[in-house]
Formats: structure tokens, C-alpha cells, sequence
């Protein structure tokens, strides 16, 4: 990451590290954080250059998100989720002109992007859709009972997944970019939980009449989800929760070294514990890199991308990392003890604890290893420790 990046993500992390405790305490959108961002420009970062962005690549993005989770989950959950749905743009959308022209328009304008996957009556899973696309010449009409759409009420664009039409199969699904003055969004659910609390993940029904076709992506949602979204999500998802794990191990490391300090000449029993979290990190950390490289080696070639070994590998390092996290966060807690466990002293982690609390649930780990053993049934055998 570039220095610019580096201390621009930084001054956003600032801002909304001043603000975490209030969104989470009120469990209000990071309005602060989120202004933050525009004004640094990085709601823009990923849009390639001809379009007025800079082109940056997914570990770029990662290296923001890990930035943001140190600070407030939240905010940087929020633009994790951004960067996933622009990734589906910027990657399936260069063919269109009208999905040119709205690139340019995030990078302009810094217009932040929701996704509206899940639906009532099918969960979370996102590849199957009971809404359809109900064309009428060059315009199409569409109705969903949303059951989350995470700061929907604050977004400029929801990227929204149908059925390609009423007779079409749940599976058959395109994906549609919606502006704001394009739809109406009725609050159906709150968002009341234990962590993550402002990402503001309500329910809505949303509806949306007399769109113009063409701001339908060109290419089906299977391919979107395969080649994009498989990857973005669960990269830069587990990029947020290692920022999460590596403040909860640097509050522990603080911690162990005031004990340190109040009794020279001894090393402190937490200590080890300390060395054990810190490897775990280490860990942690080669899990999330190893993904971003293979992505980096497999983004041009939609082949591999589609490939069940890519799905495969993805999936794990989201099962991985998201566990990882909860581990590591409460290993600090551990070592840090009570002064962990209270609201009130500069080791807090109850917050950081209840965010990473989401990592395992969203999408279920349970859910994506019932993917995998999917297919695993179908794929064949084989495979070489070290290569040839």
C-alpha cells in the first residue's frame, strides 16, 4: 500500500475510532467515519483509473480494511461491504456503458454502494432469489421483501439480485444496480444485536418501477458471485476481522507490558500468553495474504475463478479466519482480565469481542461448510504438497 493510502486510511481510522464507542453504544450508522471516507476519496479507491479512480487492487482495499477494523468495526465493515459490491462493477461491468457511467459516478460523487442478496423466505442464501425482473420494453419493474440490507436507509446505490424473470428458475438471477431516487425502501425489521451494531442491517421491502434495462449487469449473477464476490467477501470480510483481532492483541501486548514496567526484572505470567495470541495473529495473518495472493494470481482468468479448487479455497480461509478471530480476541480478553471485561478502562474489549462475535454467522460457517463438502463431493482427487 502506498504511503499516500497508508496515511489516508489512517486519518479515517482516526475519525472513527473518536466515534466507535457512540455507534456502538447507540447503534447508529458511522455517519462520522463514513464522511471520513469520502473526503479521503477512497469510496472510489477500486473504480479503475479511466473512470476518475485509482485503480486499486483487492489487497489494496484489504489493507484499508484491516486500517478501519482496528479502530470501529463498523465503519469498516461498511466500506468492506462497498468495496464487494463495486468489485462486481468493476470486474462485470465494463462491457456496459451505463455501468461505466455509474463508476464514474462513485468515484465523482464518493456514492456509497449496499447490496440487497437475501430475501424472505430463503435466508442467506444468496444464490437463489423469489423476486423477479418484470420487463415491460426497455423497462423492468421489481418488488422484494428484503430481510437485510445493511445501511440501506443511508446508500446512494443498492446492487440488488432477482430472478432473470417470472418463469425463471430461483437460480437463474441478475444482478441490478438501483439508485436512490429509483426506489422506495419500507423499514420491515431493526437492527438490535449484540455487536456490529452499526452497520444498521435492517429489513426492507423495496420496490422499484419504470428502470431502464440496460442498468442490468450484463452477465448472469452466478458468474458475478463465482468470479467476484466469492472472493471480495470473503477477503475482505476476514481483512476486517483481523484488523478486530490485531487491536484486541495489541491492548493485551499494552497490558503485559505495564505489568512489565510495575515489576522490572520479571516477566509477567500473562507473557506467555501474550507470545501464544501474537503467534495466533501471525497466523491469522499468513491465512488472509495466502488468499489475496492466489486472488491476485487468478482474477484474470475467469476459468480458475470459476474452479471448484477456487471456491474451495476461498471458503475455507472464511471459515478459518473468522474463527481465528473469535479465538484470538478472546485470548487478549484472557490476558488482560478483568480490565478487559469492563467498559470503563483504556484495555476494553468488550466491543471488539461482541463485533468479532459476527465473524463465524455471517454468511454461517455452517452454511458455507455444507457448501464445500458440496463440492468436494464432485471434485476429483489429487494434489501435490510442493509442486513439480
Amino acid at each position: 500500500m502506498s504511503c499516500d493510502l497508508v496515511r489516508r486510511a489512517k486519518r479515517v481510522a482516526e475519525v472513527a475510532a473518536l466515534h466507535a464507542d457512540s455507534v456502538d453504544r447507540e447503534g447508529r450508522f458511522p455517519a462520522e467515519a463514513v464522511a471520513a471516507l469520502k473526503t479521503e476519496r477512497l469510496l472510489g479507491l477500486q473504480v479503475p483509473t479511466q473512470y476518475g479512480g485509482e485503480g486499486a487492487g483487492l489487497a489494496q482495499i484489504a489493507e484499508v480494511c484491516c486500517t478501519l477494523g482496528q479502530a470501529c468495526s463498523a465503519s469498516a465493515m461498511v466500506f468492506a461491504m462497498h468495496h464487494i459490491k463495486l468489485a462486481s462493477l468493476v470486474t462485470h461491468g465494463l462491457t456496459s456503458d451505463w455501468h461505466c457511467g455509474l463508476m464514474a459516478k462513485v468515484a465523482n460523487e464518493q456514492l456509497l454502494i449496499a447490496s440487497s442478496t437475501t430475501e424472505a423466505g430463503i435466508g442467506g442464501d444468496l444464490r437463489n432469489s423469489l423476486c423477479a425482473v418484470e420487463a415491460a420494453g426497455d423497462m423492468f419493474s421489481l418488488g422484494k421483501d428484503a430481510s437485510v440490507i445493511s445501511y440501506g436507509a443511508q446508500a446512494d446505490v443498492i446492487l440488488v439480485t432477482a430472478r432473470r424473470n417470472p418463469e425463471a428458475p430461483t437460480s437463474d438471477q441478475v444482478l441490478v444496480a438501483l439508485m436512490r431516487d429509483q426506489m422506495s425502501l419500507t423499514r420491515t425489521s431493526t437492527w438490535d444485536t449484540l455487536g456490529m451494531r452499526g452497520t444498521c442491517s435492517e429489513g426492507f421491502r423495496l420496490e422499484a418501477k419504470g428502470v431502464p434495462c440496460v442498468q442490468i449487469l450484463p452477465k448472469p449473477f452466478a458468474e458475478i458471485a463465482a468470479q467476484s464476490m466469492l472472493a471480495s467477501s470473503h477477503l475482505l470480510w476476514s481483512s476486517v476481522w483481523f484488523g478486530i483481532a490485531s487491536y484486541a492483541v495489541d491492548r493485551a501486548r499494552s497490558f503485559v507490558q505495564g505489568e512489565a514496567r510495575r515489576r522490572p526484572g520479571t516477566v509477567p505470567p500473562s507473557a506467555i500468553r501474550l507470545a501464544e495470541a501474537a503467534s495466533a495473529l501471525q497466523a491469522m495473518k499468513a491465512t488472509v495474504v495466502s488468499g489475496l495472493r492466489r486472488y491476485e494470481g487468478a482474477q484474470h482468468e475467469p476459468d480458475e475463478l470459476s474452479s471448484i479448487g477456487f471456491a474451495v479455497s476461498l471458503n475455507n480461509i472464511k471459515t478459518t479466519a473468522s474463527a481465528m478471530a473469535v479465538d484470538i480476541v478472546q485470548r487478549a480478553l484472557g490476558i488482560v482480565g478483568i480490565s478487559g471485561y469492563r467498559n470503563d478502562t483504556p484495555f476494553s474489549l468488550g466491543r471488539p469481542l461482541r463485533d468479532v462475535m459476527s465473524a463465524p454467522l455471517m454468511i454461517a460457517n455452517d452454511r458455507i461448510l455444507s457448501n464445500t463438502a458440496n463440492l468436494l463431493l464432485v471434485q476429483k482427487g489429487g494434489g501435490q504438497l510442493l509442486s513439480a
